[in-house]
């Protein structure tokens, strides 16, 4: 974190300083690291081990708050007797159909199972009535029950053999979460891509869910799970979203099978009970909002207009499309696939099948050059005058070049305004999308073929302003925020109505422009209000700033400690109230018990402060809404050089592997070949791909080149030299980078062995001031099965000493190393002579190369 996330690092250090632990949990030894109470490194890709035994150290010791888990969670609700786990099928889950899991066997007994996220869709079986419920946590088929018989294998002895974590160490951590979480005392976890960027990536956030919703930490004041995230406005661009399965406000993009119609979107998404009950509203509203007057009842509000999805159109499959033949151009606004996504091979190989690409970015990224000047051309399987592709660089403006919003962490918006205005053709991506649509449009204009009206009936009247008739992004903000029937802006998504009489953007936006005034732009100093400072800025929704805030407060709705006092039941006055906004319709008292019938909101019970869910409360166990089991378990990486020691199965089952002769995987269970683990990670002087900061002199200087962390055990069984050269190793390709050796990335022991990990950075590519090969070149299309993100976090790999070969040599090093580990490539287009012998250990060069990386954990 204080590496990657240095501004927002400053609020860990001053806790600490007022008497806060931080203990930091991650393979390298980091600036984190340095400030942090306690260090814990362990094997990369075994996170779900040592979470896991957390919460098995939690409930075995009733750790856990147990007034909270009773109240808010469905620890007490009743499985189906169908249901078995993976310590009784040796690694799966019952369900399991060979690539996928039928969920049924999940659900819970006799009760409708609908998700409120995640993959969602009609109900497995059962009734609307209610789950089962059992008079004691302790019935045999009780989620609780079930919870404590899945992670009981996961022991302080699991987590030294699979984690390399010894007891003692472990045995720390237990005692200073445990001790830190209860009615008085709550505790925060941070997570980035360390976790994301795996095959079972979103179950390890589920496991950390499990365990600090077991501790009482949701819902309350210092408490939470916290996603770090990549630059200042990834959480935006999921809210309105650059994701392909998602509208605005976490609304599923309709399916063409199943989504026919309006009325068949809503009765397959929204829930009977709960805010999800509004769907129809939110969907509603945008509809109105993009379609304006041509949105009406009797065509459905153009929910016709609307894409349909017909299958995986996220960006790794999109690849295998280009190498198909399918996707024939490509829009790349602000990405640098060609090194900044995983098997950078892979990217190129797809873009060169293209016949256009536009690629619109501050700089000749390596996106816009790979053509002539890429890994492919210097191997000779590409050569310039024989690729089809017509590429268009159209430069960008910058964030300091444009006014607009960012969304962090917090889910909070924070308006930024044009500094200078962009130089030479520079244009901001608002002005770009923009005008092409009015371009497009004053082309089909006067059509009469029904597949251009979706464009001709959008809104497209904003004000512009300026030399270069720039839209309004206030403008844009307000038509997301929306307007009531009267044609003022809304105060809230409340107010939406699912007539078309109400036009929002997006629905949890609703109130961002409330008053007319943009909220986002608020920048009251917090000596001047409480300290929850609710006028810096504005957060989704409603300006709350602590989601689900209702568990801050007891069933009978008094604050379960003074100290942490958020909301409250204010009796006499008939509402909550509090220093947050609370997360909870504000009239429904605490004793409001709801109806068997009931639904929407009125279906909500006043304890029940899960609002989006539709029973209320806290799932502990997933009956729905995740493809690869209702519990986390431990799988290995897709490719790993240990077996699974929980289980017989040995990676995520459902994983998805994208299969082509350009994606070859290697074997897992096994280090004969690639022994290694890799992992990647984010240096504070770059910025991902590096198009942004290699470009930078005073950037540039402070890491002018790609380097590899190994420890001093590893650099003498290797015959590494600190300052020397390293070539890694994977089916993919082979890279080199400097040598940096350093305690930083200690040994550990796995399974009765020594695992030495490898540290990339991933900054690097061949244009800029600075140059080096792309850690991603190495890495694989696995990925998690819920979102489709890579796993680079954890790469089975060979190192070895000197220079990587150039020219065809360089593939015929990557085929000698997958022939000895049983992988067949299919031939390279370029001639493959045979490889060199491995060199003797590199010399150092007569001087260290410049910068070299710190040694120290503090610069």
């Amino acid at each position: 974190m204080a590496e990657c996330h240095p501004v927002a690092f400053q609020w860990v250090v001053e806790a600490k300083a007022r008497g806060a632990t931080v203990i930091h949990v991650d393979p390298r030894f980091t600036r984190t690291s340095a400030l942090a109470d306690l260090h814990v490194p362990l094997r990369a890709g075994s996170d779900i081990v040592f979470l896991g035994a957390i919460v098995n150290y939690v409930l075995a010791n009733e750790l856990y708050f147990k007034e909270y888990v009773a109240a808010y969670t469905n620890a007490a609700t009743i499985l189906n007797e169908d249901f078995a786990g993976p310590e009784d099928l040796d690694g799966l889950f019952a369900g399991f159909a060979g690539d996928h899991y039928d969920k049924s066997a999940w659900a819970y007994e006799d009760a409708m199972v609908r998700a409120a996220a995640g993959s969602r869709g009609k109900p497995f079986s059962g009734t609307d009535g209610g789950p089962s419920v059992a008079e004691s946590l302790e019935h045999p088929r009780s989620v609780f029950a079930t919870l404590k018989r899945h992670f009981a294998r996961y022991t302080p002895e699991m987590v030294q053999q699979a984690c390399g974590v010894p007891p003692g160490v472990f045995d720390r951590v237990c005692k200073y979460l445990t001790s830190n979480s209860g009615r008085d005392r709550t505790t925060a976890f941070v997570y980035s891509v360390g976790w994301t960027q795996h095959t079972v990536g979103v179950q390890y956030i589920r496991t950390a869910s499990i365990l600090q919703t077991l501790l009482g930490n949701m819902g309350r004041p210092g408490g939470g799970i916290l996603a770090l995230r990549g630059h200042a406005s990834i959480q935006g661009s999921t809210d309105i979203p650059t994701l392909f399965d998602l509208l605005p406000g976490y609304l599923p993009m309709p399916l063409a099978d199943r989504h026919t119609s309006l009325d068949a979107y809503v009765d397959d998404i929204a829930m009977p009970r709960g805010f999800w009950a509004n769907t129809r509203s939110y969907l509603v509203s945008m509809l109105s909002a993009w379609w304006g007057d041509a949105a009406t009842a009797a065509n459905d509000f153009c929910y016709d207009y609307l894409p349909r999805l017909t299958g995986d159109h996220s960006t790794y499959s999109t690849v295998l499309a280009q190498l198909n033949g399918e996707c024939k151009g490509y829009f790349l606004l602000g990405q640098n696939p060609a090194v900044g996504s995983a098997n950078a091979r892979m990217q190129r190989m797809g873009m060169a099948a293209l016949d256009w690409l536009v690629v619109r970015d501050m700089q000749l990224i390596e996106s816009a050059t790979w053509w002539k000047d890429g890994p492919e051309i210097e191997t000779g399987e590409m050569r310039t005058d024989q690729i089809g592709t017509e590429v268009f660089f159209l430069p960008a403006a910058a964030h300091t070049e444009k006014s607009g919003s960012f969304t962090n962490t917090q889910r909070m918006l924070q308006w930024h305004h044009e500094a200078v205005p962009p130089a030479g053709d520079a244009r901001s991506d608002l002005w770009f999308i923009y005008e092409l649509g009015k371009r497009i449009r004053a082309k089909l204009a006067g059509s009469d073929d029904l597949a251009d009206r979706p464009l001709l009936d959008l809104t497209w009247d904003y004000p512009v302003s300026g030399p270069h008739d720039d839209p309004s992004a206030e403008a844009v903000l307000a038509e997301i925020n929306g307007w009531d029937a009267s044609g003022s802006p809304l105060s809230g998504f409340a107010g939406l109505k699912d007539d078309g009489s109400t036009r929002s953007g997006c629905w949890i936006y609703a109130g961002v422009y409330a008053g007319g005034v943009n909220q986002a732009a608020r920048r009251v100093p917090g000596s001047t209000q409480s300290w929850v400072a609710p006028e810096w800025g504005w957060a989704w929704p409603a300006n709350r700033r602590i989601l689900y805030n209702r568990a801050s407060a007891d069933p009978a709705g008094r604050p379960w400690s003074p100290g942490k006092a958020l909301v409250w039941w204010d009796a006499e006055a008939g509402k909550w109230t509090g220093h947050d906004v609370p997360d909870f319709p504000a009239a429904t008292a605490p004793s409001y018990r709801a109806p068997a019938d009931a639904t929407g909101v009125a279906g909500i019970s006043g304890d029940d402060p899960f609002i989006m869910q539709a029973d209320g409360k806290a799932w502990l166990f997933a009956p729905a809404g995740l493809a690869d089991g209702p519990l986390p378990a431990h799988y290995e990486p897709a490719e790993s050089p240990f077996e699974n020691p929980l289980y017989g199965q040995q990676a995520n089952p459902v994983r998805q592997v994208l299969k082509h002769r350009e994606n070859p995987m290697q074997p897992s269970g096994t280090g004969a070949v690639y022994p290694y683990v890799a992992t990647t990670y984010r240096l504070t002087e770059h910025h991902t791909a590096g198009g942004m900061s290699r470009s930078l002199p005073f950037l540039a200087e402070l890491q002018p080149e790609f380097f590899c962390e190994v420890s001093p055990e590893l650099a003498a069984e290797r015959g590494l030299e600190n300052g020397g050269w390293a070539t890694i190793i994977t089916a993919r390709s082979a890279v080199e980078a400097r040598v940096l050796v350093t305690s930083r990335v200690a040994p550990l022991t796995v399974a009765g062995r020594t695992l030495h990990q490898v540290g990339l950075p991933y900054h690097w590519g061949s244009n800029g001031l600075v140059t080096g090969d792309a850690a991603n070149e190495l890495a694989s299309l696995a990925l998690d099965p819920n979102v489709h993100i890579q796993e680079v976090k954890a790469m089975a790999c060979d190192i070895r000493a000197g220079r990587r070969p150039r020219g065809p040599a360089l593939r015929a090093l990557v085929r000698e190393h997958a022939e000895r580990a049983g992988i067949e490539l299919p031939p390279d287009a370029s001639s493959s002579p045979a490889p060199p012998p491995a060199p003797p250990p590199a010399s150092p060069p007569a001087s260290p190369p410049a910068a070299t990386p710190p040694e120290a954990g503090v610069s």
